[in-house]
């Protein structure tokens, strides 16, 4: 087996993978993009296998750490089960280590695949079906902020408020260029801002769906910087009585729906799971925003037989407000490898890691580990690739 950068002359065999793979109909105009780079598998000359890899980053404490997106991995059914996916991953662990890339978050169909190169669930995307009757009882602005339609010289505020509100929340992606087009927003149905004395207080972007009788509203962002900009878009969104039973809002700011909607008991969600690998943890743990806690420290036994760069004893250590990870140390809490993307997103606390089989050792030990990462809620994206 070959593996390999692609190039734009796999066009054709990558379209004819990805089409069989995910009943993909539109034949892309270019394979080679700024900001993504792509791997493909070669079985007697013939492309077997197609692995993307998109440059991110997320917010973890507040910081964008450098992130691999993995996406459209596609092998050819003629080849399955020879080991062209897992071939594609072990290749690109050291690719993303040396382009910058500590993290690295996908979207899996087929989660063992995954599971046994390290990755594992850590997050959400979330999606939630809002009647109208409850946009109509939620609680109205004290404040009426006028709303106008977005242009081109909107483009950098966009971006700076929605990154105002994702430095906040753990997982989000920090919608950097060249892999995000910020341009693309401005061919949604719907792109509406809210006006600030210094930039924008919210804004709303929004597509109109087919869908039961009247169609669907299905909002990707509402993002308000405070809460009378929240309380205004929502308010916007209620206009739509009469014309839409109900809208799919995107959580991008959980605080939307849990303390400002009006949702009943029980409503209709979509997650889709996404999975993170610690790629390299000494790079990862320097590039995200800590806590600032007592000196601690606590010494590490790596389980990781695709990364052996970081694996063995390593020990992280909190000093005078700096964390770090150095090697050596004792070895008293062994992580396996898919154990160190939930622990770093703060999705799970080494209780239930131990539970999982993923972590062993003293709890006593495993202590600090939770308190560095201080989970903050269920780390999120609002991105999906």
């Amino acid at each position: 087996m070959h593996i390999r950068e692609y190039t734009e002359d796999d066009l054709d065999a990558v379209f004819r993978l990805r089409r069989l793979a995910f009943n993909s109909t539109e034949r892309p105009e270019r394979l080679v993009k700024p900001g993504s780079r792509g791997l493909v598998a070669e079985l007697g000359g013939r492309v077997a296998g197609v692995l993307g890899i998109g440059e991110y980053a997320q917010f973890y404490g507040g910081a964008a750490v450098p992130m691999g997106g993995i996406g459209g991995v596609a092998v050819d059914g003629a080849t399955r089960g020879r080991g062209v996916a897992g071939a594609l991953l072990d290749a690109a662990l050291p690719i993303m280590r040396e382009h910058g890339q500590p993290l690295s978050v996908l979207y899996a169909t087929v989660p063992t695949l995954y599971r046994g190169r390290g990755w594992e669930r850590a997050g959400l995307l979330e999606q939630v079906e809002v009647p109208m009757d409850r946009l109509l009882s939620a609680q109205r602005p004290t404040e009426l902020i006028p709303s106008r339609p977005a242009d081109g010289s909107d483009l950098t505020a966009l971006h700076d408020c929605y990154l105002e509100v994702a430095r906040t929340i753990d997982g989000m992606a920090d919608r950097r260029p060249p892999r995000i087009d910020l341009d693309k927003v401005l061919e949604m149905d719907l792109v509406s801002v809210l006006p600030g004395p210094n930039g924008l207080r919210g804004y709303l972007t929004a597509q109109r769906e087919p869908g039961g009788d009247m169609g669907r509203l299905k909002v990707h962002d509402l993002i308000g910087v405070d809460v009378e900009a929240q309380l205004n878009l929502l308010a916007s969104l209620a206009s739509w009585a009469g014309t839409l039973e109900a809208i799919d809002l995107r959580i991008t700011d959980p605080a939307t729906l849990n303390f400002l909607g009006a949702t009943p008991l029980r409503y209709s969600v979509w997650t889709s799971t996404w999975m993170l690998r610690v790629v390299d943890l000494p790079a990862a743990v320097a590039a995200r925003g800590w806590p600032r806690l007592a000196n601690a420290a606590v010494d590490l036994e790596i389980v990781d037989d695709h990364a052996p760069w970081h694996a063995g004893l390593q020990r992280i250590v909190a000093e005078d407000g700096v964390v770090r990870v150095e090697p050596g140390g004792t070895g008293a809490v062994r992580m396996h490898a898919r154990a160190l993307g939930p622990w770093f997103s703060g999705a799970q606390n080494t209780h239930a890691l131990r539970r999982a089989g993923l972590l062993e050792g003293d709890p006593a030990d495993a202590v600090v580990l939770d308190q560095l990462v201080g989970a903050s809620g269920v780390p999120r994206l609002a991105d999906f690739f």
